[in-house]
């Protein structure tokens, strides 16, 4: 029996992964991460970091992070206190999808989870306070090979659902997108 059912999204590769609970009078046991399971879903590396955030406030936002090849990594982001508007853009040149974006909404509650492969940038804006995301990463973190989009460019117009509170400084100065971005190759 799958411990996960996974949706295919409007962008290639990109899925949502619903995690089924077992569980009785006493709770229940979520599992947050299958190699097996997962494989089918398209992640193919180990998990090579886990990383948990704390965001304290309602409308803040976070994002839009990326790591340029060779350091791309697949993400599974899980949150697992409060929820989010959590957002994936396509950044593969070549793709069809090219600079579109999805959002989900993930929450403690709904127990869904986005599966963002190589080559897409991601954030999110809380839609409770303290949020808490888990995140699974294919690649460790690689400073010298971070990237970043301005989560206000008016060339992705995500359309953020509250008033944007806090964001910190670093990502309210990411760059806007020039004609010089032709995407992320492998």
């Amino acid at each position: 029996m799958s411990r996960f059912a996974v949706t295919d999204l409007p962008l290639a590769g990109l899925k949502r992964v619903e995690r089924q609970n077992l569980g009785d009078s006493r709770g229940f046991l979520s599992r947050m991460f299958c190699a097996d399971e997962l494989a089918e879903a398209g992640w193919e590396k180990p998990i090579a970091q886990i990383n948990l955030t704390m965001t304290a406030k309602k409308g803040t936002v976070r994002g839009m992070h990326f790591q340029h090849p060779p350091h791309s990594e697949m993400k599974l982001v899980n949150c697992v206190r409060g929820a989010v508007f959590d957002v994936a853009v396509d950044l593969r040149a070549g793709s069809p999808t090219f600079l579109k974006w999805h959002a989900e909404e993930l929450s403690a509650e709904n127990r869904r989870s986005l599966l963002i492969p190589e080559g897409f940038a991601h954030g999110f804006q809380t839609l409770t306070d303290d949020c808490e995301l888990l995140y699974f990463h294919s690649a460790p973190h690689a400073a010298g090979f971070e990237g970043a989009l301005n989560s206000q460019d008016p060339t992705l117009a995500i359309t953020w659902p509250l008033i944007i509170g806090e964001m910190s400084e670093r990502d309210r100065n990411h760059p806007y997108l020039t004609e010089q971005f032709t995407g992320l190759t492998p």
